[in-house]
């Protein structure tokens, strides 16, 4: 494998969060920064609110969303700490797992994924979506049963794997949880909490919002905004699990970081989605929402993360405006786009009036 051409840089967190335990010594500079903020017209939005994005879909090409951003700071742990493989888990669409498979291929180090699926033989895992991605930076590849949770199969499994790398080859494994949300992770978005304040967020916000499918960045930007007087309303968009799950997720990786004196329920506003028909499912009204929102704005949403949480908020903004803090609300888009490539869009796109616009030009 290729020797990494990516430096470990000294990690100097912003003054405001120079208190915290656990504060990382170094990262890695994966993601494009200082992603674009820009005003939001998508459907459904009515005055007096207005609605910005902040695009940190555009972290990277492969590297696009917000994982990178955690993995600035895990995989630099890894490096720190002497391991050749990056072992994490997730869906058999994860973002996440795509991600860390890219960027451990860019660091040369080998990536091992462990994927829930329903799929019980090897030669119907398919090649679509973020798992072309996968195989084209070598990721190994490891089926756990689509019902398992973190306990029961991801965690063990990747714990085994980790013990069978050691024993043949004698080479340690960084093990990262789902969606690379623990304390490390969660500095990701402590610092773009802070390249947020020098874009202004703290004048021109009163709100931000976003699609919650782990905990670290929920966790990353309550923390930057507690430890800067609490000064906007952090809503997480749940698109899996519940508010219980999260909170409980949160309050770890704060007391990992020593805030012991507050807790996830006093920072941020929880919103399940009163439609949400589980994780990677959608209704045909969610579908023809997302297909709207990129007709009409032209920035994608896909399925499974960013589309059903605009779709939440705007119904909360709609439906219970008093939940927000003031009426200029920025959402953050967390990226996803590769999922939207494993081909359930495509049906859907055919039949749709607006999208299915093919003509023949030629006999």
């Amino acid at each position: 494998m290729a020797t990494s051409s990516f430096c470990r840089i000294p990690y100097e967190p912003p003054a405001w969060a120079s208190k915290l335990k656990k504060i990382p010594s170094s990262r890695v500079k994966l993601a494009h920064a200082d992603t674009p903020i820009h005003e939001w017209k998508v459907p459904g939005v009515k005055a007096p609110f207005t609605l910005h994005v902040k695009r940190d879909d555009l972290t990277g090409s492969t590297l696009t969303g917000n994982k990178v951003r955690k993995l600035e700071f895990l995989l630099a742990d890894a490096l720190d700490k002497g391991c050749k493989h990056i072992i994490t888990c997730g869906g058999i669409q994860s973002n996440h797992c795509r991600a860390t498979a890219v960027a451990s291929a860019q660091m040369g180090l080998k990536s091992h994924l462990v994927l829930r699926s329903k799929l019980k033989n090897s030669e119907d895992v398919p090649c679509n979506g973020n798992l072309l991605l996968d195989r084209m930076c070598g990721a190994q590849i490891y089926i756990v049963p689509w019902e398992g949770t973190y306990e029961s199969h991801l965690k063990p499994s990747m714990e085994n794997i980790a013990r069978g790398i050691k024993e043949t080859s004698g080479e340690d494994s960084y093990l990262i949880p789902v969606g690379g949300s623990n304390s490390v992770g969660l500095f990701g978005y402590i610092t773009v909490f802070h390249e947020m304040i020098s874009q202004g967020i703290l004048d021109n916000f009163d709100d931000i919002a976003f699609a919650c499918g782990s905990g670290a960045t929920a966790a990353g930007l309550a923390v930057g905004n507690y430890l800067n007087g609490s000064k906007l309303k952090i809503h997480a968009l749940i698109v899996c699990e519940d508010a219980k799950f999260y909170n409980a997720a949160i309050n770890e990786m704060l007391d990992d970081v020593g805030l012991t004196d507050v807790r996830s329920e006093d920072m941020v506003d929880m919103i399940e989605g009163p439609e949400n028909q589980g994780y990677g499912v959608s209704t045909q009204e969610e579908l023809d929402y997302f297909i709207q929102v990129g007709i009409d704005t032209g920035v994608i949403v896909d399925p499974t993360y960013t589309g059903k949480a605009v779709k939440f908020l705007v119904q909360e903004m709609n439906n219970h405006p008093d939940r927000f803090k003031g009426r200029r609300v920025l959402f953050l888009h967390t990226g996803g786009i590769y999922g939207l490539f494993d081909g359930r869009m495509d049906n859907v796109l055919k039949q749709h009036e607006m999208t299915n616009r093919v003509k023949i030009l030629y006999d």
